[in-house]
């Protein structure tokens, strides 16, 4: 098990696949985090998708979640095939150099979803994704020195194999939720497209 703590507590037991969710630099209004009791710069601490279907902070991470799918407020940059591009490199850069272990992702308008297994600290990961991204990004946007990621990740492990298959299909599905596509392989950005063959491959992602 390791711990660290920045806004949030950080959990990683050792053999554990972590659920990873981030999000773009002011992608929700303040309000929006203080109504959950939870501040601007987290989504949430221990709520996720799958473990908690049912219990306030499962209700929490969806209230917020379907928050930034609406993408009423903030950048929304990741719309953009190219910066979105930078973004899915970066992840499929990782875990091509052994870093993780690849379950499924998806690049979202304003945040990101990944279920992994570590073989590296998280910190390094997500400060490795995030950084290589959101230079990238900033470069194409032509704001180079500004904020691109909001600094604080949310990440949860998974408990067992019903949750880690939630999980895997919440990620996959969420640009059907949102109202993007019809089906999860039709988003270019996403584990499901590079399995089904419907985006250019360019790193192959387990299965």
């Amino acid at each position: 098990m390791t711990f660290y703590r920045r806004n949030l507590p950080h959990w990683h037991p050792e053999g554990k696949a972590i659920f990873v969710t981030w999000r773009l630099y002011g992608s929700l209004p303040r309000g929006a985090a203080k109504s959950t009791g939870k501040s601007a710069g987290a989504i949430g601490s221990t709520a996720t998708p799958g473990c908690a279907q049912g219990t306030e902070a499962g209700r929490r991470f969806r209230r917020l979640d379907a928050e930034l799918d609406a993408g009423l407020s903030g950048p929304v940059w990741l719309r953009d095939a190219t910066i979105a591009g930078h973004v899915e490199r970066a992840i499929l850069r990782g875990e091509q150099l052994g870093h993780y272990q690849l379950y499924a992702y998806v690049v979202m308008p304003n945040h990101v979803h990944v279920l992994l297994a570590p073989r590296v600290p998280m910190a390094r990961i997500t400060a490795g994704i995030k950084g290589v991204s959101g230079r990238d990004a900033n470069a194409d946007l032509g704001r180079v020195g500004q904020p691109f990621w909001q600094d604080e990740s949310f990440d949860h492990w998974v408990r067992n194999d019903m949750e880690f298959e939630r999980i895997r299909a919440y990620i996959e599905r969420n640009p059907v939720a949102a109202g993007l596509v019809a089906r999860p392989e039709k988003w270019p950005w996403s584990s499901a497209s590079y399995r089904k063959g419907d985006a250019q491959a360019r790193v192959p992602v387990p299965q």
